[in-house]
């Protein structure tokens, strides 16, 4: 049962039917209280007719005047329950109107004392309709007539015929149009229209807010997918429901887990597969270049030793020669070493490290040029570091490839000014430690920061794009990490964390 009240499709039919009934059963209540209301007022209709012909009764029998006995019953018979109740007549047999609610149609007295009676012929009666269907003429007086139907909604007359000493009187209840009747209909009608609008309202916007809350899982879901289809894998849905739409986010989430652990992966092989061509284009090289190289550089130390020139001018020029040849070479060679770096596997060899010594060793490479040129060097250490397994042929050569990169970024400022390259040195954790390496050169462009660390990516003519790559490769092959963050014209920060292992676990890993 949990189950079932927990699926999507369920609750949503639940949710109808609950509305559907609402629906109805407040559309039902609404119309039994207008039927009630409705057979209440013709209830006291009838009553008013009814006490219309009593009052016309105890008016022939008691001798006293329709208004007064009006004004003096506890409920009057012209208010506003009467309903089409209009007046009440009392007539004689030769159509004069002894009594009526009315006071101008009641008989007056002549100066000689006689009465004066009003004609019923005189008022305009209209017809009217017998309460009691006698088998002899009633012999109604002239005034008095008897329609064959009466239609809804005219006005109309009830005659009763009341035999008394002086022959037939009749009373006549006198109805008006039903257009009040009608009107209190429209009336209930129109309130009971605008009930049920307002409940349609109400059960409408409970609709759409429901919809809604069922609806936004999916529009999260949209919207996720959308942005996975960006190459964003790092986006999750609220997976809080235990319905249909919950499973989906589940299974949404756990698919865009495996996309982006896919395209690690796939980055990764592209990362072996381009190590695999760089090691064989190393290794052709290394082979192909390196023996012609050594030739040249041997040539030129023969050269320089046995084929100098006696004058001392050309032998200057000789000897500038020579170098800038043997300078380049030794470029080449570098270049060369530093291919087979990036695609060789990694031979560490860990030991015991202090980190200071190691940063201080790199440091000293760039001091002298860092000197000429007019720039500050520093290293902050915190007290207590600890000490690192790592290998320190490796290490060195990343920290010494940072700082020249430092330096190189402070000799290229277009303002020539001078500045500084920082070293910091921190505990990061119990466990890890931190090591800033900050300059204030040039800065990197924001759309180059992502592509620093790409080998053979490089905004230097003369570059091979492998300096940084090697870097961030001998921190990987340490367990560490590195990230660069940069202000074009205010300087760059690389900032790597290394592990800090126990004490007594020396190794040597491939």
């Amino acid at each position: 049962m949990p189950r079932f009240l927990n699926s999507f499709r369920v609750r949503l039919l639940l949710l109808l039917a609950v509305l559907l009934g609402l629906t109805l059963f407040v559309q039902y209540y609404l119309n039994l209280r207008s039927v009630r209301r409705n057979a209440h007022m013709i209830v006291a209709q009838e009553q008013a007719i009814m006490a219309g012909v009593a009052l016309g009764v105890n008016s022939i029998s008691s001798g006293e005047y329709l208004d007064d006995m009006d004004r003096e019953a506890k409920q009057p018979l012209l208010n506003e329950q009467a309903g089409r109740v209009k007046n009440v007549l009392v007539v004689d047999r030769e159509g004069n109107i002894q009594d009526s609610l009315h006071r101008e149609f009641a008989p007056t007295r002549n100066p000689d004392g006689s009465k004066r009676f009003v004609r019923v012929r005189d008022i305009n009666l209209p017809p009217g309709k017998n309460a009691v269907e006698l088998a002899e003429d009633l012999g109604f007086p002239e005034g008095m007539s008897v329609a064959k139907e009466l239609r809804a909604g005219d006005p109309g007359a009830f005659y009763f015929p009341v035999e008394t000493t002086n022959g037939r009187w009749f009373i006549v209840v006198v109805l008006s149009s039903a257009n009040t009747l009608t009107s209190l209909l429209e009336r209930q009608a129109s309130k009971s229209a605008l009930y049920t609008l307002l409940l349609l309202g109400a059960t409408t916007l409970v609709t759409i807010v429901f919809v809604w809350r069922f609806t936004r899982p999916i529009k999260d879901l949209s919207v996720a997918a959308r942005r996975v289809a960006t190459g964003n894998f790092d986006v999750r849905v609220p997976a809080e429901r235990h319905d249909e739409i919950g499973s989906l986010a589940v299974a949404f989430n756990d698919m865009t887990a495996r996309l982006g652990r896919a395209r690690e992966l796939e980055s990764q092989l592209h990362q072996v597969e381009k190590a695999a061509v760089v090691g064989r284009l190393a290794a052709a090289i290394a082979h192909e270049i390196r023996n012609p190289l050594n030739y040249i550089n041997l040539t030129l130390d023969h050269l320089r030793s046995s084929f100098a020139p006696e004058d001392a001018a050309k032998r200057e020029t000789f000897e500038r020669l020579a170098d800038q040849l043997k300078s380049e070479v030794g470029r080449i060679n570098r270049h060369i070493t530093d291919f087979l770096k990036y695609s060789r596997p990694s031979a560490l060899e860990l030991r015991p490290l202090n980190l200071r010594l190691e940063l201080e060793d790199a440091m000293h490479v760039i001091e002298c040029q860092a000197a000429e040129n007019g720039i500050q060097t520093r290293l902050e250490e915190d007290d207590g570091m600890p000490r690192v397994f790592a290998d320190k042929d490796s290490l060195r050569s990343a920290f010494t490839n940072l700082l020249l990169n430092s330096l190189e970024a402070m000799e290229s400022r277009e303002d020539g000014k001078s500045g500084s390259i920082g070293i910091t040195l921190a505990s990061e954790s119990a466990n890890r430690v931190r090591i800033e390496v900050s300059d204030t050169g040039r800065g990197i462009p924001l759309e180059d920061i992502a592509k620093v660390f790409e080998p053979y990516y490089s905004t230097k003519e003369t570059g091979t794009g492998l300096g940084l790559a090697i870097v961030k490769k001998a921190i990987d092959d340490h367990g560490g990490s590195i990230s660069v963050s940069s202000k074009e014209g205010e300087g760059t920060t690389f900032t790597i964390l290394l592990p800090v292992e126990p004490e007594g676990s020396e190794r040597t890993t491939e």
